[in-house]
């Protein structure tokens, strides 16, 4: 097959809704026992927050997507340099003008339950997978046919080609396209599966489950990893060196800091920015940005109601906006740790450009921005802000937005609750007035907003599109120029045109990128880059 890998992944890569990082229920630390013979074959993880639902498919939380990925695996994994590489798969051919796509898996795969990883599996897998995702249902929507001559083979018949393939089976954004056990996967979409049969190298404990204390992961002994490669990001050989992987959900910063630095726990998956320093301070701990793509942050509008759901007033606002103020608000003054002037792609990957960014380049001047909100039809309309106040980052992006948008002269409402709340809020369709909303802030990972493809937020299909319901026909067009383009060049141009397109309608407000250190104990080694992954970890 004569294709370049690397156009591939300038297009595939993307996590999903940086609001699904949100809140987890009251939780607890539960401490190791201080003298354990196996201790170096057990590793304790402080994560983001507990795992309230465990189905990777029906979440884009990315806290069930580093789960997901300790229990099941996938046909393809990303590399470092966001290639998509076979991973299950032991290869593939495309032939037919792209039109037919053969897939074999490797031999010897098994699920925690004993059975063989089959083609059928697969083929189930895919599809559950793709109703819920965006590439998936372009996927769906071009294939005529998947089929399984064999237990190990896996044939897509395509209408027309579909050169993102391999990438959107492998990408790591939400939702991620494991694979399962047929009679697992043939689950409705909607529907949160019960088994946690997995085809990953950990097992899911079940009965050491304890809600919002404690998740248990152990090594599954038949697990066979790829026997080619270097470990990298999800691509790569999966060799596990632990027996155990305890998950212990600590809410306290100041206690999961203090858990750290004592040893009690090996890993803290995102320390925050006030107690970075102290930690750095700690011989014995080591502090990394684990993810080069970082986190997108964002003022999301509802384009159904006024003021939103007219176009003047959402680009009046880019007058506004000061996006070091909001990145220095959640991650404070270090500009290693943050950056602003970004548009909709994140710096430094394929599809970033400059395309627009002199409407966040100018002067800021908050009285012209009240001169072009009433030139664009303002009255004066109630804004309701919705604002997580015990999510610390994106409490930080409410405040300086709040502040912003006060200065512009708008009536704002501002609404302070927990993430859960605004999470249920923002679902709603109603009118700002009765229990509706106009704003919210969250941020996506730097994958979830990777490229056209996958950036669930620069969706134009109205009611069917991410929370806020923007109709953009033209961006739909762009999005699907950019699908068929034929190579990296075809999609850097598009891309270009989607972003300028962007800066016209203003689906949400960018409000720069930062990058979130990771925090571990100086004994572990082989820490994958890029979001917590098991694999390859080994303690000493």
């Amino acid at each position: 097959m004569a294709t370049d890998r690397r156009h591939f992944l300038a297009g595939g890569a993307g996590l999903a809704l940086g609001g699904a990082l949100g809140g987890a229920g009251p939780l607890g630390l539960s401490r190791p026992a201080l003298a354990q013979a196996a201790g170096s074959r057990v590793l304790r993880f402080i994560p983001q927050s507990d795992v309230t639902v465990l189905d990777p498919i029906i979440t884009t939380a990315y806290v069930t997507r580093h789960h997901g990925y300790l229990v099941w695996d996938t046909l393809y994994g990303f590399d470092e340099d966001f290639n998509p590489q076979p991973q299950m798969a032991e290869g593939h051919a495309v032939e037919e003008d792209g039109k037919r796509v053969t897939i074999r898996l490797r031999p010897g795969l098994k699920f925690h339950d004993g059975e063989p990883v089959r083609a059928r599996d697969a083929i189930a897998s895919i599809r559950r997978w793709a109703v819920r995702d965006a590439l998936g249902q372009v996927l769906l929507a071009r294939t005529d046919a998947m089929e399984a001559p064999d237990d190990r083979t896996i044939v897509l018949r395509l209408k027309q080609s579909f050169p993102l393939l391999f990438s959107a089976l492998g990408k790591p954004s939400t939702p991620v396209c494991f694979i399962m056990p047929e009679r697992i996967a043939q689950t409705d979409p909607n529907t949160a599966i019960r088994e946690m049969i997995g085809s990953g190298p950990f097992r899911y404990v079940a009965n050491e489950r304890v809600p919002g204390a404690k998740v248990v992961y152990e090594r599954f002994a038949d697990y066979a990893p790829r026997a080619d490669g270097t470990p990298s990001w999800t691509a790569g050989p999966k060799r596990v060196h632990l027996d155990r992987v305890e998950w212990n959900v600590i809410p306290d910063a100041s206690t999961a800091a203090n858990a750290l630095a004592n040893g009690e726990m090996d890993w803290w998956e995102q320390p925050t920015a006030d107690l970075q320093p102290t930690l750095r301070r700690n011989r014995n701990v080591v502090m990394e940005i684990p993810d080069p793509t970082g986190l997108c942050a964002l003022a999301r509008f509802n384009h159904l109601h006024p003021p939103f759901n007219n176009p003047a007033i959402r680009r009046a606002l880019l007058g506004a906006v000061v996006q070091g103020d909001f990145m220095t608000a959640v991650i404070g003054t270090d500009r290693s740790l943050w950056k602003d002037n970004i548009g909709f792609f994140p710096p430094g990957t394929p599809m970033a450009s400059d395309a627009g960014l002199e409407a966040l380049g100018t002067p800021r001047d908050y009285e012209k921005v009240k001169r072009d909100l009433a030139a664009a039809g303002y009255k004066g309309e109630k804004v309701v802000v919705i604002a997580a106040s015990d999510f610390p980052s994106l409490n930080a992006l409410a405040q300086v937005g709040n502040d912003m948008l006060t200065k512009c002269g708008m009536n704002v409402e501002f609404v302070s609750t927990d993430w859960g709340s605004v999470v249920q809020r923002r679902a709603s369709r109603e009118a700002p007035e009765r229990g509706g909303w106009s704003m919210f802030f969250t941020f996506f990972a730097g994958l979830d907003v990777f490229n056209p493809g996958v950036s669930q937020a620069l969706r134009g299909t109205g009611t069917n599109a991410w929370f806020g319901w923007p109709t953009m026909p033209k961006m739909e067009e762009l999005r699907n120029a950019w699908l068929d383009a034929p190579d990296l060049d075809g999609q850097k141009k598009v891309a270009r045109e989607v972003q300028a397109e962007a800066f016209q309608e203003v689906p949400y407000l960018p409000l720069g990128q930062y990058f979130q250190a990771t925090a571990y104990r100086r004994g572990l080694s082989g820490v994958p880059k890029g979001f917590p992954m098991f694999w390859s970890v080994q303690k000493s």
